[in-house]
């Protein structure tokens, strides 16, 4: 049977406990609201993208967003979130399996529509195009990653790659960036980035522009984008818009770490912020980074902190939009620490850092990140306030996903609902609260 939800006023109540602002009242002010998540990126992440970026005395895109909660990501039957559960608890609200892609979990668990009380879906997403808001996805690995696609795609398994895509096409979101494209072409047929693979025969690129998505296909057709384009499909990849794969195999391959006729996240945010935001009316727009968390799970220090840079310019991107649009939510969260990256950089006694240039790890076994890998010499992080510039190295916990140090960011409406500590559940909660309001109404899906 089906996972039935309670009002939205007792999904809203928790939320309230966190504030200690009155509880929104039936006119309490609506607006847009922008959920960025940075995938797999913990505190420790974003502390090695400081140093790394603009050094440890500055302040990241990231650091300036005002207001902060730590995050509580468990699943229903797991302490560490994957990806596609984790997605789908932002995208609906509830706890749901690690195995969940819009449902209430997948696989041989046999997942179960998660609906209202009216029998019809309740991702933040449906409820947003059900009302006539405007919704956005923008993604720099593929289109059908669980972190954007879990908003508007459901299946029994995040490998159905072909079926998300057809979702995400049939959703009627107005904007889709990002990779994947072999996804949407079927086998016998060849798009930009190489042949199709969809055995079902359908040309979802076509589809998609007779329901009258413009179709791009590079950084320099997504900036050339009519003026008057209001429905946006950009495929930029294959598969990801990036290689994830530890330094040494990059190397062999001779891949680089993005594809440098796709854009970044930030440039796609930004082109998305501009079609959503026309004519002042409400929108969702999610963005995911999933750079930070494949290069952290391949254990690759050096594609982590350019993805972490990637992933606070688009939150320069969102900031630059709420100033300008003091009506927005920006909020921004991660569900889980993906490899356990963390900073060393003391020095000894002697002025000699502790651990030696070419180390390929430290005492306990943990593999040892340089600047080119393993057993390279440190990363030099940018000057302090004194104009130092200090050594370190990256250590790893795990390949995949570990849990800790997860924060929720936010600025702009309702952010200052993010303080103390907040659940997983409560990211779709306070985005229903921006788009919707609080009151029950049959018309937005209780």
């Amino acid at each position: 049977m089906s996972i039935t939800l309670c009002t939205r006023a007792s999904l809203l109540s928790g939320l309230m406990a966190i504030a200690t602002a009155p509880a929104a009242s039936a006119g309490s002010p609506l607006g847009s609201a922008i959920f960025i998540h940075p995938d797999g990126a913990s505190a420790a992440t974003w502390a090695v993208g400081r140093a790394a970026i603009v050094g440890p005395d500055a302040d990241l895109e990231w650091d300036q967003l005002p207001y902060i909660a730590v995050y509580r990501g468990h699943m229903a039957d797991s302490l560490t979130a994957t990806s596609n559960g984790g997605a789908t608890t932002h995208a609906y609200g509830v706890k749901v399996g690690s195995r969940a892609f819009g449902l209430t979990a997948s696989g041989d668990e046999g997942g179960e529509p998660i609906v209202d009380g009216q029998g019809r879906s309740t991702s933040v997403a449906h409820q947003a195009l059900r009302a006539g808001l405007r919704v956005g996805l923008v993604q720099s690995g593929t289109s059908t990653e669980p972190g954007t696609a879990c908003f508007v795609a459901s299946v029994p398994t995040r490998t159905m790659h072909n079926a998300i895509a057809a979702q995400l096409v049939e959703s009627g979101v107005d904007v889709i960036l990002g990779g994947g494209e072999q996804y949407f072409v079927p086998i016998g047929s060849h798009g930009r980035y190489g042949p199709g693979v969809r055995k079902d025969g359908r040309n979802l690129l076509d589809e998609a522009r007779d329901a009258g998505y413009t179709i791009v296909r590079s950084r320099e057709e997504l900036r050339s984008l009519p003026a008057d384009a209001t429905r946006v499909l950009g495929l930029f990849a294959a598969k990801h818009t990036f290689n994830a794969m530890s330094e040494e195999d990059r190397r062999r391959r001779g891949l680089p770490l993005y594809w440098p006729e796709a854009p970044t996240i930030g440039e796609m945010t930004a082109v998305a912020l501009e079609i959503l935001g026309r004519d002042d009316t409400r929108f969702l727009l999610v963005v995911e980074e999933e750079g930070t968390d494949n290069f952290g799970n391949a254990n690759n220090a050096a594609g982590v902190i350019e993805a972490m840079r990637r992933a606070d310019e688009s939150i320069a991107v969102a900031r630059r939009f709420v100033r300008d649009n003091p009506d927005t939510l920006l909020i921004s969260a991660a569900d889980s620490d993906a490899g356990g990256m963390r900073m060393i950089g003391v020095p000894s006694g002697n002025g000699r850092t502790q651990v030696p240039d070419l180390a390929p790890g430290i005492l306990n076994g943990a593999p040892l990140d340089g600047r080119d890998g393993t057993g390279t010499p440190p990363f030099i992080a940018a000057p302090d306030r004194f104009g130092q510039r200090h050594p370190f190295w990256v250590v790893w916990a795990a390949w995949g996903d570990v849990t800790g140090g997860m924060l929720v960011r936010a600025e702009g409406l309702n952010a200052h609902y993010v303080r103390g500590s907040m659940d997983n559940t409560q990211i779709a909660d306070l985005i229903r609260l921006t788009l919707l309001g609080p009151g029950d109404s049959d018309d937005l899906g209780n």
